[in-house]
């Protein structure tokens, strides 16, 4: 092959089809995608790196066979790093990413989406994270997303807990809380269960915490299940395997005002405009679930 020839090379990874097209709408190759990972690893690694990770790969494209990928297996490159985890009934080997090497390797590999666990390789026992996803009706205006997305704020805010907003790159919000690696899970998922539940009684017309699709007529469904062993949320600035190739965007809370849609950041406009990190802060907060937030909401510590 001559040197003009060559597969270009991204962080030491080599693309191979570097023009094959990974979102048909949009034109965006997987050299783009590699490119995109590469740009918004500084941001996204300090949420992703070290963390058990499912994949969504489409090696062939968006709108072509995708599937979960957790385990390592047939197709797997470099930068990627495996955990055993005991499950419920044997001990499997998980997936992890260190570094922009492993998000580079990931777009080798056609992978569109990045969900992540709430807990860390090295204590996968206690999560760092709190996570709330609002996911409204199909017929529920965006205004009414971001204004649950204030409320939950707010409760949490009440609680002694520090938020952040991020869109989803689909229909909804994620509003996410960093912790001091104090409590297990089974607390963890009680707390955020309490605050859903509570939210959900306080003003049952606009909102459920329940996953049934008929009880989710016409509300918001806080999903605080992501707060669970093994379960897994959407990192931020990972893309997204759906039409217009959105993208998951942390925003500041002042800006949410102005959004239209969960899903108007995408993988080729993201970085376009520069801009601070609007979770600024998020790495050095120090705050966990209080004593005194537990009793209120009848939770044993």
């Amino acid at each position: 092959m001559a040197a003009e020839d060559s597969p270009p090379i991204v962080k030491g990874v080599r693309i191979s089809h570097p023009d094959r097209v990974l979102y048909p709408d949009q034109g965006i190759t997987k050299l783009e995608l590699a490119r995109y990972l590469e740009q918004a690893a500084e941001w996204m690694l300090p949420h992703i790196e070290n963390r058990l990770v499912s994949l969504v790969r489409c090696p062939e494209g968006r709108q072509k066979k995708c599937f979960f990928q957790r385990h390592a297996g047939a197709g797997l490159g470099g930068g990627f790093y495996e955990l055993e985890v005991k499950g419920a009934k044997e001990r499997e080997n998980y997936l992890y990413i260190k570094d922009t090497k492993g998000l580079v390797s990931a777009a080798q590999m056609g992978v569109l989406e990045f969900h992540i666990w709430g807990s860390r390789v090295d204590d996968i026992e206690r999560p760092d994270r709190l996570v709330f996803d609002l996911d409204p009706d199909e017929d529920i205006p965006f205004e009414r997303v971001k204004s649950a997305a204030s409320e939950i704020r707010n409760a949490l805010g009440e609680l002694g807990l520090e938020s952040f907003p991020m869109l989803t790159g689909g229909k909804g919000i994620h509003v996410v809380a960093p912790l001091v690696r104090r409590h297990e899970w089974p607390t963890v998922k009680a707390f955020a269960a309490a605050v859903a539940n509570r939210m959900a009684e306080h003003n049952p017309e606009r909102y459920v915490a329940k996953m049934s699709k008929a009880a989710r007529k016409d509300r918001i469904f806080i999903d605080y299940l992501r707060n669970d062993r093994s379960s897994t949320a959407i990192a931020p600035y990972s893309p997204r395997a759906r039409a217009g190739a959105p993208v998951a965007w942390p925003v500041f809370w002042d800006e949410l005002s102005k959004v239209r849609a969960a899903n108007e950041v995408t993988v080729s406009g993201a970085f376009r405009t520069p801009r601070s990190d609007p979770w600024q802060g998020y790495g050095k907060l120090r705050q966990s679930l209080k004593a005194s937030a537990l009793r209120t909401l009848d939770i044993e510590d």
